[in-house]
């Protein structure tokens, strides 16, 4: 297994390191994250028209540029560091991977171009009101109906949910329970009987939304009864890409954390050259690098098909998860309490340091998968 990045992918990420640089300041996250929909049309089809982001792990028969999980681990990884308010995760990691893992071919060539391109938003609905993230708690029904299907129910916690297009939503068929008689669906997020409402998060760069489903017409995506499996893989792709996504933000706030401790002065000096900030940067860096270690490997596990992969992808996000929210802990502290006040910028990574923490599963669930993997 390849254990580093090539020039080529390096090559990539300096790119994109300076466009979202140029891109998306603060001032930008800060005058997104205050609308509802928490991203614009036009900056995400500039997103798309120039460096065709979205695209980038769909295969080139269904209009994307065929890169793997690595390549868009990277992409992940820059938008965390920062925190770009864009649909990219709801539409290119959640939603374009389901429609690959579970959708017919003729599917995918009528689905994937047009969010290869960002013309069409789409966001992945699985999450119940309970708040699981696993497959076996879903209780949204799919009932036959002339060709198609009625779907009654609802879904919480769905990413962008409030504003995609095209909404793939898990549903089981009346009367199964656990993972038997799951199935994708497909909805027009403008389809009849289906209510939208943006939730109120404590991280407002990242829009979460409830979706009511009251006999709205589906289209079945793939095989009925048939997406236990499709569904598990694009977990998998999803906690690895939100794990490099939250290692790029951590090491965003360690490098600002150095800056500005360079900067402050106390007692007729920098506190960066007092001995105990010595320390604590040195223990930031270690657990950043580690996580972003956990990340990358996880990422080479997918491209290279690993038979760990289940047990590195929860490895890798429960790693994430704790370093971020740790780093962002010490940022604040070394922001000297000032870096939780709405006008310091920092408030903004530890917000989305705590969304993310339990978005898709917290650390805890996370080691649970990993051990009772590693102990089959």
């Amino acid at each position: 297994m390849r254990f580093s990045f090539t020039g080529e992918q390096e090559e990539f990420r300096t790119i994109l390191r300076r466009f979202f640089e140029g891109r998306s300041p603060t001032t930008e996250v800060r005058r997104l994250m205050e609308t509802e929909a928490g991203w614009d049309r036009e900056g995400w089809r500039k997103l798309n028209q120039e460096l065709g982001l979205t695209a980038v792990a769909i295969p080139e028969e269904f209009g994307g540029q065929g890169f793997g999980c690595a390549e868009l681990a990277i992409v992940c990884e820059e938008m965390g560091r920062a925190l770009v308010c864009a649909p990219y995760f709801a539409s290119a990691v959640l939603a374009a991977n389901a429609i690959l893992n579970a959708g017919t071919g003729s599917q995918k060539s009528a689905l994937l171009p047009g969010i290869a391109t960002g013309d069409t938003v789409a966001t992945l609905a699985f999450t119940e009101t309970d708040g699981r993230w696993d497959a076996a708690a879903t209780t949204t029904t799919a009932t036959p109906s002339g060709g198609g299907y009625r779907l009654d129910g609802a879904k919480s916690f769905v990413l962008d949910g409030h504003t995609a297009d095209l909404i793939v939503v898990l549903a089981r068929a009346p009367g199964t329970s656990g993972e038997d008689g799951l199935s994708f669906f497909t909805v027009s997020g403008d389809a009849a009987g289906l209510t939208r409402k943006a939730l109120k998060v404590m991280d407002p760069t990242r829009k979460l939304a409830r979706l009511e489903f009251k006999s709205v017409e589906a289209k079945l995506l793939g095989t009925a009864g048939a997406a236990a499996a499709p569904f598990a893989k694009t977990m998998l792709w999803a906690a690895v890409c939100l794990a490099n996504e939250m290692a790029g933000g951590a090491d965003k706030l360690r490098e600002a954390s150095l800056d500005y401790a360079k900067m402050r002065m106390q007692f007729g000096r920098p506190i960066a050259s007092f001995q105990s900030f010595k320390h604590k940067a040195a223990d930031m860096l270690v657990e950043v690098e580690l996580a972003k270690s956990a990340a990358y490997y996880a990422a080479a596990a997918i491209d290279e098909s690993d038979e760990d992969i289940v047990a590195v992808a929860s490895l890798a996000k429960a790693c994430a998860s704790d370093t971020y929210l740790q780093t962002a802990i010490h940022a604040i502290q070394i922001h000297g309490g000032i870096g939780f006040t709405w006008d310091n910028d920092t408030q903004l990574w530890f917000k989305r340091a705590k969304s993310s923490e339990v978005f898709l599963g917290d650390a805890t669930h996370h080691r649970d998968v990993m051990m009772r993997r590693w102990a089959a």
